[in-house]
């Protein structure tokens, strides 16, 4: 660790990943790889490695490289909505992985499979039915996911502000909170209604380590908390995506196919913001600048514990 690194915290998340800051970083198709998870991992944080861009060679790859790059914990992503091979367990516990969260689907697919492999599983829910089903699946904690996050949404989007809360109050496993959290403020207000840790995804999709191309990046410290749109609001998936002109006219379709997604990579990493749709949250509104992981994760650190110093103290 960085001799000028924030002391680690002690809670559930942390003793149960094996790390020292209850900060996850998300894992997005194509940008959650080994340079963005390693860095992650490295400064403190759990990095996670995607499987949604179903290219599993590649990622074979990717978590090879991992071990190459850092020797601290990490873990990896199944999203079950574009799994597309039958296998995708046996894969994941053969790479050696020992923590897992599972989204975008049944958490009684997977679950007891994982953990018979001896995996720690926490499932993404975005409403308390979902919460409690998962936990009745038997998962090991739960990342509860509010609307305002970027990326793929339940169409009946409920804020972390409302939802975090709810299902505290309602489950005994561990939470990570996702979605609006960018910083030590927005962690120690999570902290507040019930986390024990946070998952970050636009921030670290504009972190330095972040493979996507800089207008990619450019559009989220120039964007308002205003400036994204929801679609598939009345199908599903939803998503929350950049206001360009070509997702201002999605916004206004019943319907938004998945083959939107198909020229992502001349997006992604070719910077053409209006060949698909750039995932993203509300929490644009509030990033800046460009920062390299390990000031985001120190940072945050520094400013949590500030944040709840200040707020003690006032009470």
């Amino acid at each position: 660790m960085n001799v000028f690194a924030p002391a680690p915290i002690k809670n559930r998340i942390t003793e149960l990943l094996g790390i020292d800051y209850p900060i996850i970083q998300a894992p997005m198709g194509w940008i959650a790889r080994s340079p963005l998870a390693s860095a992650v991992s490295n400064a403190g944080g759990l990095g996670i490695i995607e499987t949604s861009s179903g290219e599993l060679d590649n990622i074979r790859r990717e978590i090879e490289k991992m071990a190459e790059l850092t020797q601290k914990p990490f873990g990896v992503n199944i999203a079950q909505l574009f799994v597309r091979d039958p296998s995708i367990v046996d894969f994941v516990v053969a790479q050696g992985v020992k923590f897992v969260t599972t989204s975008a689907g049944d958490p009684k697919q997977y679950t007891a499979q994982l953990k018979d492999a001896g995996l720690t599983v926490f499932h993404v829910v975005p409403t308390l039915s979902a919460a409690l089903k998962a936990v009745a699946a038997g998962v090991d904690g739960l990342v509860v996911e509010g609307g305002e996050g970027g990326g793929f949404k339940n169409p009946r989007d409920v804020s972390t502000m409302v939802l975090l809360p709810l299902v505290a109050s309602r489950v005994d496993v561990p939470i990570i909170a996702a979605g609006g959290i960018s910083d030590g403020v927005s962690m120690a207000a999570a902290f507040a209604l019930g986390a024990q840790g946070v998952q970050m995804g636009t921030r670290m999709v504009s972190a330095a380590e972040s493979p996507v191309h800089n207008n990619w990046k450019q559009a989220i410290l120039d964007g308002a908390e205003t400036d994204t749109v929801f679609l598939n609001r009345h199908s599903k998936p939803g998503l929350r995506a950049i206001r360009t002109e070509r997702t201002s006219a999605l916004e206004k379709q019943e319907h938004v196919p998945l083959t939107e997604m198909s020229r992502a990579l001349e997006l992604y990493f070719g910077g053409d913001m209006e060949a698909a749709i750039a995932l993203t949250g509300q929490v644009m509104g509030r990033i800046d600048a460009i920062l390299p992981v390990q000031e985001i994760i120190h940072q945050t650190m520094i400013e949590f514990r500030s944040t709840i110093s200040r707020l003690t103290s006032n009470v």
